[in-house]
């Protein structure tokens, strides 16, 4: 992974995606298009609706598919279950819609309430079985999966004292993270009797945190790091070595450890970070920017440290809300700005190598 200084890691725009007409906020690749299917994207903004985007045969890549009309306000996340057959879609108008992909069609199956005003994220279990949603009025739902696409509300935690930015489940065991605009990042986790818990609360004071708004977080593979980017111009990289599959119920057991600070690479607000397959970390921001950092395999005497391996400057007209790296081309990523495109880039060079 470990770049030479000689080597140049260059990212090139390989396509731009056009058909929103406001802001693009969120993206998410499917993670299982079927047998046979290529990549599949989905994008959803301002506009208040979400797009599906699919290569041709001939490398295009085209709208095949607009989900409107059931939002009435800014649809502000959208998230594929691990199947790849639902999608849900979390909007401004404090519902999250579940969209079924059937007959060659998207229809809307489920709509999720209770949340009081803007709902600003949604996230499946790596199981499929539940669903997190999180939003402008400080709490996080827990609803899980029933037959014949019911969705019950199995625990609503209120221990976020202001919006919440983002949530998003480990990769492997049912705990679930939240960022937030009270500059904390909280892990949740079920006891064994179905209790969800606050298990950890990461902190500038107590745990090396941030010290502004929390917008995004995204775990690597294996789940046993992640990485929060803030108001603050930094990325965090946490590292655990606890058994997450044994949820701890006082806080000074904490499990998440703060590992390294990267500072200095973005002057505006960091509004999405994403760590790909292959252990790189893209970030995009208010600058306009995206950058890439892997591990510096080179400096293990002070511990990990990661590295700038790139920064492409002015990849948007206006600020980057969400980096998203493909999960069947771990080279492509996609972006979203305010500038109302999406750009798919492909890495390239022996950055990686």
């Amino acid at each position: 992974m470990a770049m030479d200084d000689g080597a140049a890691a260059v990212l090139r725009e390989a396509h731009r995606l056009t058909g929103h007409t406001d802001r693009v906020w969120s993206l998410a690749w499917n993670p299982s298009p079927g047998a046979g299917a290529g990549s599949v994207l989905a994008s959803c903004g301002g506009d208040k609706a979400v797009r599906i985007w699919k290569r041709a045969a001939d490398g295009a890549w085209q709208c095949s598919d607009v989900l409107e009309d059931t939002h009435n306000r800014t649809v502000r996340s959208c998230a594929w279950s691990p199947d790849g057959k639902l999608l849900a879609t979390a909007s401004f108008d404090s519902t999250t819609a579940i969209w079924e992909y059937s007959g060659g069609d998207f229809e809307c199956v489920a709509t999720l309430e209770g949340h009081e005003n803007e709902v600003k994220s949604v996230s499946w279990s790596a199981s499929g079985s539940l669903l997190a949603t999180c939003s402008r009025d400080k709490s996080v739902w827990i609803w899980e999966m029933q037959p014949g696409n019911e969705y019950e509300c199995v625990s609503v935690q209120q221990g976020h004292t202001q919006d919440v930015k983002m949530v998003q489940w480990h990769p492997i065991l049912d705990v679930l993270v939240s960022v937030s605009y009270d500059n904390s990042i909280r892990v949740w986790a079920d006891d064994g009797d179905d209790e969800w818990h606050c298990v950890q609360t990461l902190t500038e004071a107590n745990n090396c945190g941030h010290s502004s708004t929390v917008w995004a977080l995204s775990f690597n593979q294996k789940g046993d790091r992640m990485v929060t980017c803030s108001d603050d111009h930094t990325l965090k990289i946490w590292d655990t070595s606890a058994d997450l599959s044994q949820p701890k119920t006082s806080d000074n057991q904490e499990s998440w450890r703060h590992l390294s600070t990267l500072t200095g690479y973005h002057n505006r607000t960091i509004f999405s970070a994403h760590w790909s397959s292959e252990d790189i970390i893209a970030s995009g921001a208010g600058d306009d920017a995206i950058c890439l950092f892997a591990e510096d395999k080179s400096s293990m005497v002070e511990g990990p440290s990661y590295r700038l391996i790139l920064k492409k400057e002015k990849a948007h007209d206006m600020d980057i809300n969400c980096v998203r790296w493909c999960p069947q081309d771990p080279r492509m990523l996609a972006s979203a700005s305010d500038d109302g495109t999406v750009k798919l880039w492909e890495l390239r060079g022996n950055a990686l190598d």
